[in-house]
């Protein structure tokens, strides 16, 4: 193969590389893509700031003089905390959270204004001025009576102030709502005292119940002490008898679980073994009359129920 057809072939393939790298470099130099829940504001070198705002897909750009910025247009929170005073002078640290996204259309606005920063140029100012103003028309106990009235005016607030520079606010709440410590410590001190007062109500309540109850006892009995005078009067010593019999029966049914009572027959004479075991037997003499007589013992009969109760001397 001759030198100028080498030549040749060398140039052909170094054409053909120049032109492939060429035309690798074309995407990336070119063309440039846009993610869901992304905005690209194109800066133009010559022109400044377009007001077309590209939205997801590929497009294209020509290199050097149009350079892409991208934005966020997906909700992001900001955590806002804020101490101020309250109509009172009561010191508060407040918590608020927000939920913010750009507007599509005015982000042009907020490239040329505010930068790709624009939430920490823009939120924590507006915040702070709206919290402050908004706590300073309460006093300290109606930011916990009426929270959900002071939540919306902050919200409001916040929202118009936030138009203002093409943010959208999607949601504000109060997240944290602090005192200091002497207005703590105050609400402690009112809160134990109307547990006193709870407390002491509740005694006076239950001494005026015991109160009625005695009452009521006491005119329950009264009526009932009437109700057997008349019966006296009308059925004669009848009731007592029963009432005495009934008494008898509660005295024998205690005496027969005693283990010193027994009973003897009627009229007789016996002779109880009072011993018991190695020791000597020691006799036991029921009279007529009712009288028992044994060494060391001392008893009683009752004549009526035969009924024998004995017990030893010390």
């Amino acid at each position: 193969m001759s030198q100028p057809s080498v030549d040749k072939i060398l140039t052909g393939v170094y054409r053909l590389g120049l032109g492939l790298g060429t035309a690798a470099m074309i995407p990336s130099l070119c063309l440039y893509d846009v993610d869901g829940g992304q905005r690209v504001v194109m800066l133009n070198m010559l022109t400044g700031v377009e007001e077309k705002v590209r939205g997801e897909g590929t497009h294209f750009k020509v290199p050097w003089l149009m350079q892409p910025k991208w934005y966020s247009i997906r909700l992001r929170p900001k955590l806002i905390q804020t101490t101020t005073g309250t109509k009172d002078l009561q010191m508060v640290t407040i918590h608020i959270r927000m939920l913010f996204k750009p507007q599509i259309e005015g982000l042009p606005t907020i490239h040329r204004t505010l930068g790709e920063d624009y939430d920490e140029r823009v939120l924590p100012s507006i915040a702070n001025e709206v919290m402050k103003a908004t706590i300073a028309q309460y006093n300290a106990e109606s930011l916990l009576t009426q929270r959900e009235q002071v939540s919306r005016e902050i919200r409001e607030a916040i929202v118009a102030r936030a138009n203002q520079f093409n943010i959208l606010m999607d949601d504000i709440a109060i997240t944290h709502l602090t005192y200091g410590k002497d207005f703590a410590r105050a609400i402690e001190d009112k809160q134990v005292a109307q547990q006193d007062a709870e407390r002491q109500k509740f005694i006076v309540e239950k001494a005026e119940q015991e109160r009625q109850a005695t009452v009521i006892r006491s005119e329950g009995e009264a009526e009932a002490a009437k109700m057997i005078s008349e019966a006296l009067k009308e059925h004669g010593s009848g009731l007592i008898e029963v009432r005495r019999i009934d008494t008898a029966k509660d005295i024998a049914e205690n005496l027969a679980k005693s283990p010193n009572v027994m009973y003897l027959p009627n009229g007789q004479q016996m002779l109880l073994n009072m011993g018991g075991g190695a020791r000597p037997q020691s006799w036991a003499r029921v009279s007529s009359d009712g009288t028992t007589t044994v060494p060391g013992i001392t008893g009683q009969q009752n004549r009526k129920g035969g009924v024998l109760q004995l017990s030893r001397e010390t």
